[in-house]
């Protein structure tokens, strides 16, 4: 598997299993990075410009859309979008690809994120890295590749016996603790003021 700079278990073979669209990559599938950033590595933004910023890896030529199923899909057995073929390059190819997975629920157990307001406890979940945006070396691209995980799927990966791909359910402390945040959820929307009920109490 994988491993952090500090030796740990990131949890999978391959990160770019994980990525099905880059942070930079509009919906019309432009490079913004180019745009954005480009000042950073002109030869590279100078071949988006010349072909109006598209992205290569996310359209094709003709710019058809790539479709990439998340792992859940291919898992599942679902077929991949023949147009995936069509674009020039994987994701693995572009220098400054950035994917940070914004599902708010563990991508191990599918343990859901609950905070409350005004509640300065520790999250549920943590951003765990599958790949970090700081090359080994000068020859090796190196790409910010981000999911969710609880923190006790967290501390299991990292602890090296775990894959993020496990057919896993949450941990019964993970469950107590997201049950007791949704308690006080509804006991804060349920709550009257001291003065709320004592007009209650006069009418």
């Amino acid at each position: 598997m994988e491993k952090a700079p500090g030796g740990t278990s990131v949890g999978v073979s391959d990160p770019y299993d994980y990525v099905d669209r880059c942070d930079f990559v509009t919906d019309e599938g432009k490079c913004r990075w180019a745009r954005e950033h480009g000042h950073h590595d002109p030869e590279f933004a100078n071949a988006r410009s010349a072909e109006n910023f598209r992205c290569p890896a996310a359209v094709g030529p003709d710019d058809e859309p790539r479709e990439t199923p998340r792992v859940s899909e291919q898992e599942s057995g679902e077929q991949c979008d023949p147009r995936a073929d069509e674009a020039e390059w994987d994701w693995s190819d572009c220098p400054h690809l950035r994917c940070r997975n914004r599902d708010r629920e563990c991508i191990r157990c599918g343990l859901e994120e609950r905070r409350n307001a005004f509640d300065d406890s520790r999250p549920l979940l943590e951003e765990h890295h599958l790949s970090y945006g700081e090359s080994a070396s000068e020859d090796e691209l190196s790409h910010e590749i981000t999911v969710f995980l609880c923190r006790w799927c967290h501390a299991k990966v990292h602890n090296s016996w775990a894959r993020i791909d496990d057919d896993a359910a949450p941990d019964p402390e993970a469950i107590a603790e997201q049950e007791g945040r949704k308690s006080q959820e509804h006991s804060e929307m349920g709550f009257e003021s001291a003065a709320d009920r004592y007009d209650s109490d006069d009418e």
